[in-house]
């Protein structure tokens, strides 16, 4: 996940089915998809009613563009997560994660369906599967949710990537890059010397955030 990055680079917050918001942000942004770097930091799905065309359109930006990094969220995760281990005990943490919105963008009613996920376009399988940990460049980090205090990057849970909250947002550790993450929802980006969270509440009728680097100019929709 190491990559030597130069050039503008584009990260964009939590979407969760804000189709709408994703579309309009990016008509905002000053990118050129033969130069610039999209990073999206995850949870692309759930609680929005229009997680398919989010990822239809995500599916389009990667055949498109030049360089698209897709960061995994704790959503997809544990999605994937029941999809590979079928843990009748994940049912509840998903419907409170919102999952029925996202099945019924697919025409889907029961959550059972994710047993096997055939109703999810090949594209968008694949799209899922892909989606990484982390991205790293020779100045940033990119995580959804965070990072645990000294361990290196390479050795950190993948669960802590995706859902770590309360060491990570109270402690100013260095993590020898400026970290930007998303997760944790905050009215406006959240931003010290070494942590920047651009998760601004999209899906709760807030803003959806993108951060432009190394400008550090932030976009919203």
């Amino acid at each position: 996940m190491n990559t030597g990055g130069n050039g503008r680079i584009f990260a964009i917050g939590d979407i969760h089915g804000c189709y709408d918001k994703l579309r309009q942000l990016m008509e905002r942004l000053p990118y050129d998809p033969k130069q610039g770097t999209l990073v999206f930091l995850g949870d692309y799905i759930d609680r929005g009613g229009q997680s398919r065309q989010v990822l239809d359109y995500l599916c389009q930006l990667r055949r498109q563009a030049q360089k698209v990094i897709m960061l995994i969220g704790n959503h997809e995760y544990l999605m994937l997560q029941y999809h590979r281990t079928g843990d009748p005990a994940l049912l509840p943490f998903l419907r409170h994660l919102g999952i029925d919105k996202t099945l019924s963008s697919y025409g889907v009613s029961h959550p059972q369906s994710l047993q096997d996920m055939l109703f999810l376009p090949d594209e968008h399988r694949k799209l899922l599967d892909s989606l990484l940990p982390y991205w790293e460049t020779e100045e940033y980090i990119f995580v959804h949710a965070g990072l645990e205090p000294g361990v290196p990057l390479d050795q950190q849970d993948l669960s802590t990537l995706c859902e770590a909250r309360p060491a990570f947002l109270s402690e100013e550790h260095d993590y020898g890059k400026l970290v930007i993450f998303g997760h944790t929802a905050f009215d406006m980006p959240f931003v010290t010397p070494t942590r920047i969270g651009i998760d601004t509440g999209a899906v709760y009728g807030n803003l959806l955030t993108a951060l432009e680097l190394p400008s550090l100019v932030f976009y919203h929709a």
